[in-house]
C-alpha cells in the first residue's frame, strides 16, 4: 500500500500518521475517522489528504484496502524446506544440470581470473562461492561494487560467475554489461533461463524452484545455489589434478 515514492511525499503530520497506522494496522482497520484523528492528534482533513496520497477516495476506501492488505499477509504460506529440496531434485537433477556444471567447470578451469558478483542473499553466496573455489585451489574474488576498478590484467582471460535468483536485478545486469564489454566470459546461476542475466551470459545454469516472497523480501531457497557452487568447485578441482 505504501510505495517508497508515496512515503517520500508525506509531510511531518502525515509521516506521524503513517507510523501509527503501520504499528496499529489491526486496530486502525476498524476505527472511525474521528477516533483515528484523536489517537494521532491530527485533523480529519489531514487523514483525508493522507488517504488521497495513497490513492484512496476517502477513509472508508482506505480501511477496505488496509483490511485486504492484512488478509493477504495472513494468507502468506511458507513451504517446508523439504518441499523446496524435492522440487529442486525433481525439476533439475533429471535434466541437464550435471552436463552444464561440467561445461562451466571446463571454462573456469582454463581462466586466469574468476570473479563472483551478486547482491543481497545472492551476494552472500557469491562471497561464499569465491571462498569455496579458493579453498579448492581456484583463486577467486567477490566484487560487490559495479564501479570497482578492475585492472586490465584481471580482465584478460577472466570468467565472471553471476548469482541472481530472478535474473532481473539492475545491479547485476549493469555489472555484467560492463564486464562483458571488456571481454570477460559470463557464467550465471539463476532460477530460470529466460531472465535478462541468463540471456546475456555465455553459459547459464538454472535450478527452477518456485519463488517465494514475504511482502517485498525474496525468501526463495538458496540451497540449490550452494549445491551448484560446491559441485562446480569440486569438478574444477578434479580437472586441475
Amino acid at each position: 500500500m505504501f510505495s517508497n515514492e508515496i512515503i517520500a511525499s508525506f509531510n511531518e503530520l502525515e509521516t506521524s500518521l503513517y507510523n501509527y497506522i503501520i504499528q496499529n494496522s489491526d486496530i486502525v482497520a476498524y476505527m472511525r475517522i474521528r477516533e483515528l484523528a484523536d489517537e494521532t492528534h491530527v485533523s480529519t482533513a489531514t487523514i483525508l489528504r493522507f488517504c488521497r496520497k495513497v490513492n484512496c477516495e476517502g477513509f472508508s476506501e482506505f480501511k477496505v484496502k488496509l483490511k485486504m492488505h492484512l488478509e493477504e499477509k495472513k494468507r502468506t504460506m511458507i513451504k517446508s524446506s523439504q518441499h523446496s529440496l524435492v522440487e529442486f531434485f525433481e525439476r533439475t537433477l533429471k535434466g541437464e544440470l550435471e552436463t552444464k556444471i561440467k561445461n562451466a567447470a571446463t571454462i573456469v578451469s582454463t581462466a586466469d581470473n574468476v570473479i563472483f558478483i551478486g547482491i543481497g542473499s545472492s551476494g552472500i553466496l557469491a562471497e561464499y562461492g569465491a571462498r569455496y573455489f579458493s579453498s579448492l585451489g581456484k583463486f577467486s574474488m567477490y566484487i560487490k561494487d559495479p564501479h570497482f576498478p578492475i585492472h586490465s590484467k584481471l580482465r584478460t582471460n577472466s570468467v565472471i560467475i553471476a548469482l541472481s535468483v530472478s535474473g532481473e536485478t539492475d545491479f547485476t545486469i549493469t555489472h555484467l554489461h560492463q564486464l562483458k564489454q571488456e571481454g570477460s566470459k559470463i557464467i550465471s546461476i539463476t532460477n530460470n533461463k529466460l531472465s535478462t542475466v541468463s540471456k546475456i551470459s555465455d553459459l547459464n545454469i538454472s535450478y527452477y524452484v518456485t519463488e517465494e516472497f514475504i511482502e517485498e523480501a525474496n525468501i526463495t531457497t538458496q540451497v540449490p545455489v550452494v549445491y551448484i557452487l560446491e559441485a562446480l568447485a569440486r569438478e574444477i578441482y578434479q580437472l586441475n589434478q
